[in-house]
């Protein structure tokens, strides 16, 4: 009982800082209150999909501590890698380093399925990755309207968003995108390719003239870090109409980029600084991993976040293409209580040092964990 008990008090801050995170959203949502009513004004219908997320929210954390009682853990997020194909081929890029795709995309019929169940066991957020995720954008465009009480985020590089795509994804009022960058022009294009940047400021120009909310995802390398914390960059950011930043670490994917991993001391900083600009800025700020001391560990395998990869091999996250159940065979309540999940939660503890995932690092402890040995 000791264990349920320290997961029980991990959970409560799960719960606590997403509820934050939400308020602090419609705290700078309504920061700007002159662009706040012109797009409400335009689609009033905003307002009652954020009062039925937030109840969902509340409904969905209360079922989650349930199953905690019975000893069944459910994560409070769910990435679904939609497909791994993109229209992009940025250099470092973890799903070009997972082995090819056991098989065929899930169908819209099966993605639907997944998050009903998802929805049912209280799992609050669903992201959507991939790959480029806007491949498939009749697809995510018609989830978030079958599931009005589920957040959805984006990740996207933001190539394909045009007037037509701005528009259909401000249809969505539970959808909140996410294009990733690395900072300024230099950092980005080297890593993405010429023009990138220039196409991702120009879609955000037509997202801020319709999307009440919508962020930028920040890989932080050890190279990029003072551009990308600099004061310049944030309010430039802001500017082009983000009001979320999400800060995520690097994971070196790619053999020989390990000295990109940011260095503790720089991790230290990043936490100490998303403080500061949470007060100090107009906008939402967190970062990825995070402070893994704070939950007692890694939230991986559905200890607070789940993956789903394109074929519906369930996954501890995104950077570790292993797994011993597959959505197609087995539904997802019970998938999640599969030997190896299992064992990588129990393990929670020794997941993350020096700023490198111990999952994909270990790779041998990985293998024994899912064949059972």
């Amino acid at each position: 009982m000791t264990g349920r008990r320290s997961d029980a008090g991990y959970a409560d801050l799960m719960d606590t800082i997403n509820r934050d995170n939400l308020k602090r959203s419609v705290r700078v949502i309504f920061s700007d209150g002159k662009r706040t009513g012109r797009i409400l004004a335009a689609r009033p219908s905003l307002l009652l999909s954020g009062v039925t997320i937030h109840l969902h929210q509340k409904k969905a954390a209360k079922i989650r501590r349930k199953a905690m009682i019975r000893g069944r853990d459910i994560p409070v997020m769910m990435f679904i890698s939609i497909t791994s194909r993109c229209n992009l081929t940025c250099s470092g890029c973890y799903m070009k380093e997972r082995p090819a795709p056991a098989g065929p995309e899930l169908t819209l019929d099966e993605l639907n399925s997944v998050i009903s169940q998802a929805e049912h066991l209280g799992i609050s957020v669903i992201a959507f990755v991939g790959g480029e995720p806007l491949l498939r954008s009749q697809d995510i465009i018609a989830l978030a309207g079958s599931f009005p009480r589920i957040l959805f985020t984006l990740n996207t590089n933001g190539t394909l968003i045009d007037d037509e795509m701005a528009a259909a994804l401000a249809a969505c009022g539970n959808l909140v995108p996410f294009i990733s960058l690395e900072g300024f022009k230099g950092e980005t294009d080297n890593r993405r390719g010429a023009g990138s940047y220039d196409r991702i400021l120009a879609a955000c120009s037509l997202m801020n003239d319709r999307i009440l909310f919508f962020g930028c995802a920040v890989t932080v390398s050890r190279n990029n870090f003072s551009e990308v914390l600099d004061e310049s960059f944030i309010r430039m950011m802001i500017g082009a109409g983000t009001r979320a930043f999400i800060y995520i670490q690097y994971v070196p994917a790619e053999p020989g980029t390990e000295d990109l991993v940011p260095t503790r001391e720089q991790r230290d900083q990043l936490n100490r600084k998303i403080s500061l600009f949470n007060r100090d800025y107009p906008a939402f700020f967190i970062g990825i991993p995070g402070d893994m001391e704070v939950f007692g560990g890694c939230l991986a395998a559905g200890r607070g976040f789940i993956h789903v990869n394109p074929s519906g091999d369930l996954e501890p996250c995104p950077l570790v293409p292993v797994s011993d159940a597959n959505l197609r065979t087995r539904s997802l309540e019970d998938a999640l209580q599969s030997p190896f999940l299992t064992a990588v939660r129990r393990n929670h503890r020794a997941l993350h040092a020096n700023g490198r995932c111990v999952l994909r690092t270990n790779p041998q402890w990985l293998e024994e964990q899912r064949s059972g040995e």
